[in-house]
C-alpha cells in the first residue's frame, strides 16, 4: 500500500497523520500568527514550501490546500507546481479545497464544501463548487451582528470544548428554536 493511500485511510479513520504542522513547517510551509487548523486538514505535504498562510487564519475540519497537480504525470512525466497563498483574517469552511496557484486575499470567508479554483479578492465571501462570490465580508458580518441579541449570545462555557452541561445544551436548542440562531464565543 503506498504512502498516499495509507495517509488517506488514516485521515478517514481519524488517526493522526505524521503530516503535523511542525513537520510541514520544517518542509517550508509558511504560517502566520494565530493559525488554527482543525482535525482532518490536509496541507500539500510534498510541496509545503509552495504554500504561505497569513495571520489569524482558521481551517475548519477536512480542508485541503494544494500546491501541485499530478494530472500530467501519467502522460507527460511531470507534475504541475504552483504557489498557493492565503491572506490574513481568513476562514475556510469544512471540507473546502484550495487548488494550486490560488491566492486568497485578506478578510475572506470561504463557505463549507467550496472548491476554490481562482483567486479571491480581499473582503469577500465565496461559496460553492466552483466557489463564487456571494457578498463582501464586511456586509455579511454586519448582517450577522444585527441578529446578535443578549438572548442568543453565549460565552464559551456553552461549547463542547468547554464541556457544556446537558442543561446548557437544551437551553441552546430552545434558543435556536425561538430565534432561529444562536452565537457561542
Amino acid at each position: 500500500m503506498n504512502a498516499r493511500l495509507k495517509n488517506f485511510i488514516k485521515a478517514l479513520l481519524g488517526i493522526k497523520s505524521p503530516n503535523t504542522l511542525e513537520i510541514l513547517k520544517k518542509k517550508g510551509l509558511k504560517v502566520g500568527q494565530n493559525f488554527n487548523m482543525r482535525e482532518g486538514c490536509i496541507i500539500d505535504y510534498s510541496h509545503a514550501w509552495h504554500i504561505c498562510i497569513g495571520d489569524d487564519v482558521t481551517l475548519a475540519p477536512n480542508v485541503h490546500i494544494l500546491a501541485h497537480d499530478a494530472s500530467t504525470w501519467t502522460h507527460l512525466g511531470y507534475t504541475k507546481i504552483k504557489n498557493t497563498h492565503i491572506g490574513n483574517r481568513v476562514f475556510i469552511g469544512a471540507s473546502s479545497i484550495i487548488l494550486p496557484g490560488v491566492t486568497i486575499g485578506d478578510d475572506v470567508i470561504v463557505g463549507a464544501g467550496s472548491v476554490v479554483t481562482k483567486d479571491i479578492p480581499d473582503n469577500s465571501v465565496y461559496v460553492g463548487n466552483p466557489a463564487k462570490f456571494v457578498q463582501k465580508t464586511d456586509i455579511y458580518l454586519a448582517h450577522e451582528k444585527e441578529k446578535m441579541q443578549a438572548e442568543n449570545c453565549f460565552d464559551r462555557t456553552y461549547s463542547e470544548s468547554e464541556n457544556a452541561s446537558e442543561e446548557m445544551k437544551k437551553h441552546l436548542i430552545k434558543t435556536v428554536e425561538k430565534h432561529g440562531i444562536a452565537y457561542v464565543q
